[in-house]
Formats: C-alpha cells, sequence, structure tokens
C-alpha cells in the first residue's frame, strides 16, 4: 500500500476532533498561552491533534511522550516511589506527570494522560480502559479517572485524546 492511496490530504483525526483542537488553539492564541502535554497511553496522539492545525506553534511549544516509567521519572521527575506505590495508571502519577509538567517549560497549562489502552494488561482494580487525566495551570492540578472499557486499543487511545481535549476546553473556559 503506498502512502497516496492511503492518504487523502485529510487529517487523520475526525472532525469532531478537529473542531476541538481549533478551539483550543483559538482559545489559546486568543490568551497568549502556551499548552503542553504529558502523554502514556496515547503515545503522542494528544500533541499530534493539536499539532494538525496549521500554525499550531503560537500555542504548543512542546509536548512529551512518557510511556515507560523509567521516561516518566527520567524526563518528567516523577518519584519512583510513587510510581512504586501507586503504579503509572494513577490519580497521584499523572497528578504528578501534569505538575511537573508545569515547571518544567513554559506552559500556562498542561494535560497529561496515563492509561491501560489494552489488550490485555488490566486488573480488577484497574481493567483495561481504566484512564488517569489530569490538568495543570499556576492555580492547581485536576484529575480525571475515565472508565472506557475493554473497547479496544485504538478506541481507548481516540478515547482518552477526547476526553483530554474536553478537559484542556474545560479548563480554557474557566
Amino acid at each position: 500500500v503506498s502512502f497516496d492511496s492511503c492518504w487523502q490530504g485529510t487529517s487523520m483525526f475526525d472532525k469532531e476532533l478537529m473542531a476541538k483542537a481549533e478551539e483550543i488553539l483559538r482559545i489559546g492564541r486568543d490568551r497568549h498561552l502556551r499548552i503542553a502535554a504529558a502523554e502514556s497511553c496515547t503515545g503522542g496522539l494528544i500533541a499530534a491533534l493539536l499539532t494538525e492545525i496549521p500554525g499550531s506553534s503560537s500555542v504548543i511549544g512542546r509536548s512529551f511522550v512518557t510511556y515507560s516509567n523509567r521516561a516518566k521519572r527520567e524526563v518528567l521527575g516523577v518519584d519512583a516511589d510513587l510510581l512504586k506505590q501507586h503504579g503509572a495508571v494513577s490519580e497521584p502519577v499523572v497528578r504528578a506527570m501534569a505538575q511537573n509538567t508545569f515547571d518544567m517549560t513554559t506552559a500556562h497549562l498542561t494535560v497529561a494522560v496515563s492509561g491501560i489502552a489494552g489488550p490485555g494488561g488490566g486488573s480488577d482494580e484497574k481493567p483495561v480502559g481504566t484512564v488517569h487525566m489530569a490538568t495543570a495551570t499556576k492555580d492547581d492540578v485536576i484529575h480525571q479517572c475515565c472508565q472506557f472499557g475493554d473497547i479496544g486499543r485504538a478506541a481507548v487511545r481516540l478515547a482518552t485524546v477526547h476526553a483530554a481535549a474536553d478537559m484542556l476546553l474545560a479548563r480554557l473556559k474557566d
């Protein structure tokens, strides 16, 4: 399969996600804000969505894909004891990811996600489809946990991008 036969010149994201991204960037530009992401289970899809829009560099300066615990420690400075005690897919870890991204960048708003996209890897306590996310500003960190269910790896990841975009929009509209 050639690139030309796959690529139709449109976005890899659906119209609803693109509309959310455009609104995030419009508000960010209007308010002269910078946004950064720290992503685990989405593997960079949030940054990919936001940078799909031309001119996004006026709002998006950097983002991080920290898929492994080691990357979360080394790149984002998440405490090893926090990871050991709670696991990567947890409220304390995702809060630390969001806060540390805020602290180490010039962003005014950050979003962080960590979850279990599947297949496998889940447990009774944290089933496949469990995703923790947080946003951070200079004032606070807000956490959200989503239970998307075992709907398939791609669907969990895209549902996470939708939820993260919604969190960003909610914070921008505060």
